[in-house]
């Protein structure tokens, strides 16, 4: 069985030793969506939620969560983030998230593009919740790791 790299020699939870590594430009994108009923959809398109402008409270969230990712988890490296990119997209049946980071730096930016998709898709959750009692998020996943 391979060694997991956050367990050290004891067994102790620990966070991973990058320095080693090279520096390099590195994005990642995660998507995820939100099922809602037809009356939500049609109040977040006609922008009559009572909390406001959903889609973009959401994108501003995801942002915001994206930044604080090492903040959340525990064994996340700090990132400097050059670009976070969170956009919640309104169809038929919900909202799809997707959320694109980049960063310069010796580890990836994967933890960072899902926890800004899945924040931004829990702001629609919650700006939402008054209106439908159906709503199920969905998908969250990782789409695409690049490192140049």
């Amino acid at each position: 069985m391979n060694k997991f790299s956050h367990i050290d020699d004891q067994g102790k939870a620990n966070m991973v030793d990058v320095s080693p590594k090279p520096v390099q430009t590195r994005t990642a994108v995660a998507r995820g969506f939100i099922r809602l009923q037809q009356d939500t959809v049609r109040l977040i398109r006609e922008n009559e939620m009572k909390k406001g402008d959903v889609l973009t409270v959401a994108e501003i969230a995801g942002i915001q969560a994206a930044k604080k990712t090492s903040d959340l988890i525990p064994l996340c490296h700090p990132l400097q983030i050059t670009k976070a990119d969170v956009k919640a997209v309104l169809q038929d049946e919900g909202v799809e998230v997707t959320a694109t980071l980049k960063c310069i730096g010796q580890t990836g930016i994967e933890m960072e593009a899902l926890t800004g998709a899945s924040v931004a898709l829990l702001t629609v959750y919650d700006m939402c919740k008054a209106v439908d009692k159906e709503m199920v998020i969905e998908q969250v996943k990782l789409l695409e790791k690049i490192k140049m």
